[in-house]
C-alpha cells in the first residue's frame, strides 16, 4: 500500500471540528486513502500538538458516523461513534495517528455489530489481534523520531494499509451503508426518515436494523447528525443569521434548532457564531 496524497499540514476547520477560534495548539496532517483502501479508509489524520506548560487545548467534535482507530504513545483504540459531542483534551506536547473508517469498515474490522461499541472504545489488539499490536508497534516506532516528518507519516499509513487490507472485499451490506451515509450526508434536502426510506427503496424497519448493525446509531441520528454540522459549519463561515439557518436546515423555528443545537454541542448556537464572527473580523 501506497499512500496516493503527498503529506500535506492543513489547517482548515471540517464542518465537524467546533475548532476555537486562534487555537493554534496543533497541526493537523490529512492525507486522502489510497484507492486500493478506499472501501475501508475515507482518510488517515495525524495531530502533532505543543501546549505551553499549565494548559490545555480541549478540542470538540461532531463525530461523523465512522469508527476511528486511533494510536497515540500511550494508548491504542478502536471507537465506536460518539453520539453526543466527542472532546479530547490536548496537553504538553504529542501525537496521534488516526484512521477514519468508511460506514462499511467498522464491522469488518470488530467482526460484529458495531451497536456494542456506541459510545465505547476498546483496544486496537482486540479487535486486531496481534496484527493490531503489530500495528502499535510500527506506528510508535515511525513517529518517535518525529512526528512532523512526512517519510514518517508514509511509513505510518503503510503500517494501518498492512494492517487493514486483509478484510478486503468490502461486503455488501457494507456496500449498502456506505451509500446510505454518503446519501445523507450530500442531501441537505432529506429531513426526515420517510424521505431517506423513499430514496434508498427500503422499509423503515429494514433501514434501522442495517444502521444498527453496521453505525451502531439510527437513520434519525445521522440525519440530526448531518443538520448539526451543516449548522456549525454555516454558522462558523458566513453571515447567515440563527433563523436565516434554521429554515435551511429544514427546522419548524429557531428555537427548535436552538434547543437541538445547545443540547449537543454545549453551547448556544447565538454564542458560537458570536466567537467566530468576532474571529473573522479581526
Amino acid at each position: 500500500m501506497k499512500p496516493d496524497a503527498a503529506p500535506r499540514a492543513l489547517n482548515d476547520v471540517e464542518r465537524a471540528h467546533l475548532k476555537v477560534p486562534g487555537d493554534a495548539s496543533h497541526v493537523m496532517y490529512r492525507y486522502a486513502a489510497p484507492l486500493d483502501l478506499a472501501g475501508l479508509v475515507r482518510r488517515f489524520w495525524i495531530p502533532v500538538w505543543s501546549v505551553p506548560a499549565g494548559e490545555q487545548s480541549v478540542q470538540r467534535v461532531l463525530q461523523y458516523p465512522v469508527a476511528l482507530l486511533v494510536i497515540a504513545p500511550d494508548y491504542a483504540r478502536f471507537y465506536g461513534v460518539t453520539t453526543g459531542l466527542s472532546q479530547t483534551v490536548l496537553a504538553g506536547n504529542g501525537w496521534a495517528a488516526g484512521v477514519m473508517c468508511t460506514p462499511a469498515a467498522g464491522s469488518l474490522i470488530s467482526q460484529g455489530s458495531m451497536a456494542r461499541f456506541t459510545d465505547q472504545h476498546v483496544n486496537v489488539s482486540d479487535v486486531l489481534g496481534k496484527s493490531g499490536t503489530d500495528l502499535t508497534d510500527r506506528v510508535r516506532a515511525a513517529m518517535h523520531d518525529g512526528p512532523r516528518l512526512p517519510g514518517n507519516h508514509r511509513t505510518v499509513m503503510e503500517a494501518f494499509g498492512d494492517a487493514l487490507s486483509p478484510l478486503l472485499p468490502v461486503d455488501v451490506e457494507g456496500e449498502l451503508v456506505d451509500r446510505v451515509v454518503a446519501l445523507v450526508e450530500e442531501r441537505p434536502d432529506l429531513l426526515t426518515v420517510a424521505q431517506l426510506c423513499a430514496e434508498t427503496e427500503m422499509s423503515e424497519r429494514a433501514l434501522q436494523r442495517l444502521i444498527r448493525r453496521r453505525l451502531g446509531l439510527t437513520p434519525k441520528w445521522l440525519i440530526q447528525r448531518r443538520r448539526l454540522q451543516e449548522a456549525a459549519e454555516r454558522l462558523r463561515t458566513t453571515g447567515t443569521t440563527l433563523a436565516g439557518t434554521a429554515a435551511m436546515l429544514g427546522y419548524a423555528d429557531q428555537a427548535h434548532f436552538s434547543r437541538d443545537f445547545s443540547r449537543v454541542t454545549g453551547t448556544t448556537p447565538s454564542r458560537f457564531a458570536a466567537e467566530h464572527r468576532t474571529a473573522r473580523t479581526e
